[in-house]
């Protein structure tokens, strides 16, 4: 998706989130950058193709009477209750993470476009509700360098052919996929879709994705089957992560999300550091080398002490940083 068609997009949800009333097809032709000039048929086709998108991930548009007593005129609006989640309850260390990413969706292609249609509407005569626009913050930030390119792909429903390369792997295979959806999963960041080389549904991590995604057809070539429900499948693609328990010390006050997530907490207890006072953590290690990157990401604050392959992992990688920065 081009960033003038994503600001588009994002203009067009804004003005009919907040707008009090139905809105015009005419008035959203004048207001909205993209739409403005263009020929009659043109605007039509991008208006349709536009709304028909923002059906696809979930974003309804109702259609009503401008006017209340005469019903010669029609327009369009989002209503709030059918666009805003319902009411959820989270445990503690999921509440720690959704903290994190509650304020914005960090997303540079899209940063720049939540304001336009506002200032317009407003400048339009429109009466606006500003507060609505509370609904849009919720987002998870994506670092992937493929995200942009593969959230496009799957909105224009264009095959991608892309360089993946597995743990396991000695170098990158090409795969060939139809993008049926780009969700988040226990923290990470997933495209699913259709396989063309194994002809079946499966679901590749982003940030395994090395190199450039290009489009491997045109757009508009494939459909996503009827009644694909692409988080059941992601539920069913994603692979159990074997776990195990490591233990870690970690200075009093410090290290919150692993506190959060741990599975048993013991303090005081001695540490490296006698001046302080430091607990032990008891917490479920899903992958070695992450949580080693949690403990140097700490500086000092949280160190670790079982299993003793994570240590020598740790101890690894603070000779190869003192080698390097000496």
């Amino acid at each position: 998706m081009t960033a003038s068609k994503s600001e588009r997009l994002m203009n067009l949800v804004i003005m009919l989130l907040v707008s009090r009333t139905y809105v015009t097809k005419d008035r959203i032709r004048e207001v909205i950058e993209g739409y403005h000039g263009s020929e009659d048929e043109a605007f039509e086709k991008m208006f349709e193709r536009d709304k028909a998108e923002l059906r696809a991930i979930g974003i309804p548009l109702e259609l009503g009477f401008v006017d209340k007593f005469f019903e010669d005129e029609q327009g369009y609006r989002i209503a709030r209750d059918a666009f805003e989640l319902p009411d959820l309850a989270f445990e503690p260390d999921e509440v720690a993470v959704l903290g994190l990413a509650a304020r914005v969706w960090q997303h540079a292609g899209l940063a720049s476009a939540t304001s336009d249609a506002l200032v317009k509407l407003r400048a339009a005569g429109y009466d606006v509700d500003r507060e609505v626009l509370d609904v849009l913050q919720p987002r998870v930030q994506a670092d992937e360098p493929a995200f942009d390119a593969m959230w496009a792909m799957t909105i224009s429903r264009t095959p991608i052919r892309f360089g993946y390369r597995r743990p396991s792997d000695p170098a990158p295979t090409t795969r060939h996929v139809e993008p049926w959806g780009v969700v988040t999963s226990r923290e990470r960041w997933y495209v699913v879709g259709f396989d063309r080389d194994r002809r079946e549904p499966r679901m590749f991590r982003l940030s395994r994705v090395e190199g450039e995604v290009v489009a491997d057809g045109r757009p508009g070539s494939f459909a996503v089957p009827e009644g694909t429900d692409v988080r059941a499948l992601t539920a069913n693609l994603t692979p159990v992560r074997p776990t195990s328990e490591a233990t870690v010390l970690a200075r009093r006050g410090s290290a919150v999300l692993l506190r959060r997530r741990a599975l048993e907490v013991t303090g005081p207890v001695p540490g490296p550091d006698p001046g302080t006072e430091w607990d032990r953590l008891r917490v479920t290690m899903y992958s070695r080398d992450d949580l080693a990157g949690d403990v140097l990401s700490h500086l000092g604050d949280v160190v670790a002490v079982a299993p003793p392959e994570l240590v020598a992992l740790v101890v690894e990688r603070l000779s190869a940083l003192s080698g390097a920065s000496s």
